[in-house]
């Protein structure tokens, strides 16, 4: 039975900058958006202006040093950068049984510079900025380029525990993309309780929605008009609170001592059950560590750098420094130090510029889900979704709907069942920590088999910062009764989701595969038969390289014809972020007008089928669009098979498959080129 393809009418009203992508057909259904050329409805190839990436330079100066420094500043540095609004209170919260008496300040004190040392400044920037996918970066990135493994005959059990503690990092995050908007905006609202000492808790709360519901409400406008304000806002944040932190420093210079380990060493001496406790507080400030690394791809490692080392790295120094040193002066403090560090003329403008770098820091992160979804989607963990490019120039732009409403909802749950950034603390730190021990396994792969460190050498370093990761875990698997179920609830449902859908695709590609037919096969009895041919071309979309795809034997058995030209076009995802133009296309003749299209993508790029077909013409293949009928195939899933996958799972991939984005849309082909043929698969 054929039908023609559904168009979506949620595409009517899109501006011209805005794209749609899902996907059918492809091996690993990939993402993204470059495509410097397309096929016009005429036949004619024209050039269309698509989102394209630009990498970043690998050692850029002068001025555009400094423009990539002031974009690096607004957006990777959001979420570390507000830290200081809630860390310090966490670790004083009075569940720890910790008062600020001088020690333990000096003791709290020091872990938090330390911690910033060694896992943000020597792990991350010196080192984990290093092991980059050809520029990109991030978890999914990292996982992508572990799975380039050198000696692949490694285990496939190997291969596959990899692969899963991946998904886990890429789940943790979404959970990050939840908490940290909610406890951001709301401990920069909190300051208003200072100002305004007989505010209610209810007013914040109310406060806090407002601007979080505007936050995501926002979200499909994209972030080009606003884009430029951030660094500039993270700017006035971050000398601000180093200019706050000077002043008290200048009042208690002994506080400085604090950098000396040691105290860090006394306190765990003095209090060892709850400075293990601490710890779970303590990793608040190092929770925009891994932005850092997802990061890297839009702005290159010099900025990232240099903006660490230069501004960022010294002001929340000099902010924790001032903190403490108030606490040694004003122990009271200890509510909410850091607006009680703000001189009281400066309150209300700190407390705008605090709430204005939340919504920065919340932002980053928001982008950061996107941008992991596109990845995850074109690396096949995830069913295709609608995803919108907000600009017409810059690739790295993207809204994806269903993300934006899921992260919406999450969040603003979260703000109303725990109400303070005190409450939230408990259910921030574990998504964050789990995913830096992650990064820190893969990472040992990389630095064994892609820079053939010897085997001391890397199992020296991976355990150093594994312990420190793995004991900031251990201490925030602590808050799992008081919120610290929220993350691991959500990383759970997300790597189910992400496992479940990798394992279908591919048992539902082996299922269509047997029951294709070889090309040898069926040429021959093409060639026996002759049935008739009409003119034009027919495109059979299809996931094999190999063999008579199923949807060409049921348009063949249904319609009793063929096309002058019969292409069978697949396109598959590399563990790659980018092919380069002259390895994206393949074309060979099988005869009899028969030809086999293999095209190429990497996970950041999305495929375009106007631009394949134009680049088929550059090698023999000439095929007008108007001239042109695509065949797709939608399978609908049986769940009663004996395929090696609980029943549960296969109830969860048919209906992933049911709701996943249109295939025409993924591909970019006009929705009137369309015919589908659909047919139930056992699974």
């Amino acid at each position: 039975m054929t039908r023609p393809e559904r168009t979506d009418s949620a595409d009517a009203g899109r501006s011209t900058g805005d794209r749609r992508s899902g996907d059918e057909g492809a091996k690993e259904p990939p993402h993204s958006d470059a495509a410097p050329s397309s096929t016009s409805g005429t036949g004619a190839t024209t050039s269309v202006e698509i989102p394209r990436r630009h990498h970043p330079e690998e050692h850029p100066t002068g001025r555009r040093l400094a423009v990539l420094s002031l974009a690096t500043l607004g957006v990777v540095y959001g979420d570390i950068g507000t830290s200081p609004l809630y860390s310090i209170k966490e670790c004083f919260k009075r569940d720890y049984g910790l008062t600020p008496t001088p020690t333990n300040v000096y003791g709290v004190l020091s872990l938090i510079v330390w911690a910033l040392i060694l896992v943000v400044s020597v792990k991350y920037v010196a080192y984990i900025l290093r092991a980059d996918n050809k520029g990109e970066g991030g978890v999914l990135a990292l996982l992508a380029l572990v799975l380039q493994r050198k000696h692949r005959s490694t285990d496939s059990k190997v291969r596959a525990g990899l692969i899963a503690i991946g998904l886990f990092g890429g789940a943790f995050l979404y959970g990050d993309g939840i908490i940290t908007p909610a406890i951001s905006v709301l401990g920069a609202v909190e300051g208003l309780t200072v100002a305004v000492p007989q505010l209610a808790q209810e007013v914040i709360v109310a406060i806090a929605v407002v601007i979080i519901g505007l936050l995501f409400y926002f979200q499909d406008h994209g972030t080009a008009k606003v884009g430029g304000l951030f660094g500039w806002i993270m700017l006035v944040w971050f000398s601000s609170i180093a200019i706050i932190g000077v002043i008290e420093i200048a009042r208690e210079p002994q506080i400085l001592a604090a950098i000396n380990p040691w105290y860090a060493m006394r306190f765990f001496i003095d209090h060892p059950t709850p400075s293990f406790v601490v710890l779970g507080a303590v990793v608040l400030v190092i929770t925009g560590g891994e932005a850092l690394y997802a990061d890297m791809g839009h702005f290159g490692k010099r900025p990232i750098r240099l903006v660490w080392f230069s501004l960022v790295f010294p002001a929340l120094l000099l902010n924790y420094f001032g903190q403490g040193g108030l606490l040694l002066r004003d122990p009271a403090a200890v509510s909410n130090p850091f607006y009680h560090l703000v001189p009281r003329p400066v309150l209300i403008p700190m407390l705008v510029v605090a709430t204005l770098a939340a919504c920065v820091a919340s932002q980053a992160l928001i982008s950061g889900a996107f941008s992991l979804t596109q990845q995850a989607v074109q690396l096949g963990y995830v069913p295709r979704l609608t995803i919108v490019h907000t600009s017409a120039r810059e690739a790295g732009q993207i809204y994806i709907p269903e993300i934006n409403k899921a992260l919406a909802v999450g969040t603003l749950l979260l703000v109303l069942a725990f109400r303070t950034s005190t409450a939230l603390g408990a259910a921030y730190g574990v998504a964050v920590t789990g995913t830096m021990a992650i990064t820190s396994i893969l990472f040992y792969v990389v630095i064994r088999e892609h820079w053939g460190w010897p085997a001391w050498k890397a199992n020296a370093f991976v355990a150093f910062f594994l312990a420190i990761d793995l004991a900031f875990f251990a201490s925030n698997l602590l808050k799992v009764p008081h919120g610290g179920w929220v993350p691991l609830i959500v990383a759970a449902a997300l790597f189910t989701v992400m496992a479940t859908w990798k394992r279908g695709r591919l048992l539902l590609t082996a299922r269509l595969q047997r029951g294709s037919l070889p090309m040898e096969l069926f040429l021959e009895d093409i060639a026996r038969k002759k049935p008739p041919r009409v003119p034009g071309t027919a495109v059979f979309m299809t996931s094999a390289k190999e063999g008579a795809p199923v949807v060409l034997l049921h348009h063949l058995k249904h319609n009793k014809m063929l096309h002058q030209r019969v292409v069978l076009m697949s396109i598959t995802s590399e563990e790659v972020p980018e092919v380069p133009p002259e390895e994206r296309l393949e074309v060979d003749d099988l005869g009899q007008g028969f030809y086999r299209v293999a095209a190429r993508y990497g996970f950041m790029e999305t495929p375009n089928v106007k631009q394949i077909l134009s680049l088929c013409a550059r090698h023999g293949l000439p095929a007008k669009m108007q001239d042109t009928s695509f065949y797709l195939g939608r399978e609908r899933i049986i769940t009663t098979g004996k395929s090696p996958m609980a029943r549960w799972r296969k109830k969860l991939f048919a209906l992933m498959s049911r709701n996943a984005q249109s295939a025409t849309e993924f591909f970019q082909i006009p929705p009137n080129r369309v015919v589908e043929l659909g047919a139930q698969v056992e699974l």
